[in-house]
């Protein structure tokens, strides 16, 4: 009885949490939404997936599949794959740092409208 009420108290716990989490990013989302910079991420976004798009129909061509298969022979695929996850992971360590450091900057933002309007005279 008692490890299922602790395992109950846990995870309602953690469901609480996340849904408070949930909860604020939503509300990060619209402020960001409302300054209009997500069309600039979003042309950037459509812009990056084009370029892919046309790099990988250059690459299937039949010369390049032909070039590919032998380098496919060597060892150089580890290569390939160490550099491919190492770019990740510093994908990952980017992601991370601005995502931590943004809603800080967003909440002294807002603190600081909220400063300068309390200054403010009501004016009817």
């Amino acid at each position: 009885m008692g490890q299922t009420l602790t395992s109950l108290v846990a995870v309602l716990g953690n469901l609480i949490l996340i849904a408070a989490l949930v909860w604020y990013g939503f509300t990060l989302f619209a402020e960001y939404h409302a300054t209009g910079k997500w069309a600039k991420n979003i042309t950037g976004l459509l812009g990056g997936i084009g370029m892919f798009v046309l790099a990988f129909s250059l690459v299937i061509t039949p010369a390049n599949a032909e070039v590919i298969m032998r380098v496919a022979q060597t060892k150089a695929s580890s290569f390939f794959l160490w550099l491919s996850s190492l770019l990740l992971l510093a994908a990952i360590a980017a992601y991370g740092i601005i995502t931590y450091s943004k809603p800080f900057r967003l909440w002294h933002e807002r603190r600081i409208r909220r400063d300068l309007n309390r200054d403010l005279p009501k004016i009817p």
